[in-house]
């Protein structure tokens, strides 16, 4: 095979592997590993528990790569604007990244990602991520873009990963009405 060829060959598999969806391990029916994180809400620490957020409702949990970069900028800032409709469903939203973990008290209050409006949760190790079987292939260590939708029974009830930002948001709010019927 020609170089050219091969490179071409091996830009166009890149291409694809990035723009198909991942296939997360866990599926929905499976029990959700509980986690404690610390984490922020506009700027404030906090350590979050998954237990008591269920007990409140429905929780989504959605990893992103990295706070401060492009494709997660663009999805906090979608979940920070779809908030009240999960707040209505009584659901709870949890960001969760193992990548620049420093950043994350800044990015929990900037209006131009969660506003202040959702908290994120630091994932040092990505320790959390390999429970929920969401790392990110390409970059070992942080966590790959997959969201889950938790009842309060503690059982999964939906899952999507995908590399793109743009459909998360819909996808886990649909999820989460789809609870109430």
């Amino acid at each position: 095979m020609k170089p050219s060829t091969k490179l071409a060959t091996l830009a166009l598999l890149a291409t694809a592997t990035l723009a198909s969806p991942a296939i997360a391990a866990l599926k929905e029916g499976s029990q959700a590993p509980d986690f404690t994180a610390s984490a922020y809400l506009a700027g404030q620490p906090f350590t979050f528990r998954l237990a008591d957020a269920l007990k409140q409702g429905p929780v989504v949990v959605y990893f992103f790569p990295a706070a401060h970069t492009s494709g997660c900028n663009l999805e906090a800032h979608l979940f920070s604007v779809a908030i009240d409709k999960f707040k209505a469903q009584h659901a709870t939203v949890i960001g969760v990244t193992a990548g620049n973990t420093d950043q994350l008290a800044a990015f929990s209050k900037e209006t131009e990602h969660c506003s202040g409006k959702f908290p994120v949760a630091a994932d040092p190790g990505a320790a959390i991520a390999k429970r929920y079987d969401a790392l990110l292939p390409m970059r070992p260590g942080w966590s790959d873009r997959t969201s889950y939708v938790i009842a309060p029974s503690g059982k999964i009830t939906h899952v999507y990963s995908n590399l793109s930002p743009n459909k998360h948001v819909q996808e886990t709010l649909d999820a989460v009405k789809a609870l109430e019927k």
